[in-house]
């Protein structure tokens, strides 16, 4: 599948920098897409942007941990300084950690990156989005939210903790927060999707799980199992360009295909729960988005 001409759009896209997100990366300024392009490795950031500067398109490298949310804020300052518009935000960093940690705000590392970094990130550039309408936000979510549940108590997993039951409830929390995005912003010409990219053992997102789950993944990169890091790439970069999936706000995508999420993502209580405790946990007024809607 190729992705349609895409040289009139803007589009951030973190993660960039390896698996998936790399791909993605090529696929778009393939397409002629205008790329910003953040990532917390350097070296990883500029061989990224230096791999398509060689095949003939272009991309900005920023350098941010999304980890901490200063680091968010200060991301979205620098690209609103970059660009005067935004027709593509794709929230695509993720980690899955083995062992809890915690970052500066005392957030378990893992909601930090996974849910709580796409969350402010969007409202930092909630304005650049609507002024560029019709724009779209786009988050890389999982098949394992599926197995995940959140207790409302604990919305911010500071209770007991499990690293891969851990990183399947931030995927949860990715699709609650689609879901409820959509909801806040229907009737303007802003969208929010969510993208399953597939089974993906050699995407090196497990990098940081514990031993018995890195050794599995090594294993079944080596089978026939799955789909491919170009696959995944390709999935994310249509979701986040493609005019087929212009209007597709609210839905959830397997690799290219619209999909059912988990039934808690109909749970309209439990998304608002969710995105009230995430505004709580980044110091923003959970009204939000505020943005006109078309007459």
């Amino acid at each position: 599948m190729d992705i349609p001409d895409c040289s009139e759009r803007t589009v951030l896209l973190t993660g960039g920098t390896r698996g998936i997100g790399r791909f993605a990366a090529r696929k778009l300024c393939a397409a002629g897409a205008t790329l910003l392009l953040v990532g917390r490795n350097a070296e990883r950031g500029e061989a990224t942007v230096e791999r398509i500067r060689r095949a003939g398109a272009d991309a900005v490298f920023l350098r941010y941990d999304l980890a901490t949310q200063s680091a968010v804020r200060d991301l979205a300052a620098d690209v609103r300084d970059r660009v005067d518009r935004l027709d593509a935000l794709v929230n695509n960093a993720g980690i899955a950690r083995g062992n809890r940690t915690r970052t500066q705000e005392n957030v378990p590392t893992t909601v930090a990156v996974n849910h709580l970094a796409p969350y402010l990130l969007t409202h930092e550039l909630m304005p650049l989005l609507a002024d560029s309408a019709p724009s779209r936000v786009v988050v890389t979510a999982s098949g394992v939210h599926e197995r995940a549940s959140l207790d409302r108590t604990d919305l911010d997993l500071t209770g007991p903790y499990e690293g891969f039951d851990a990183y399947a409830r931030t995927k949860l929390m990715n699709v609650l927060f689609v879901y409820e995005l959509a909801d806040r912003l229907r009737g303007t010409d802003i969208t929010a999707a969510a993208v399953h990219p597939g089974f993906i053992p050699s995407s090196g997102l497990y990098r940081d799980s514990s031993v018995w789950v890195r050794a599995v993944m090594r294993f079944l990169s080596i089978l026939p199992i799955g789909q491919s890091v170009e696959d995944g790439g390709l999935a994310l970069a249509h979701v986040a360009c493609s005019d087929e999936v212009a209007n597709a706000s609210g839905h959830y995508f397997d690799g290219t295909d619209p999909a059912d999420p988990a039934p808690a993502a109909e749970d309209a209580d439990l998304r608002r729960a969710l995105w009230d405790r995430s505004a709580e946990l980044v110091g923003v007024d959970p009204a939000w988005p505020t943005v006109q809607r078309k007459v």
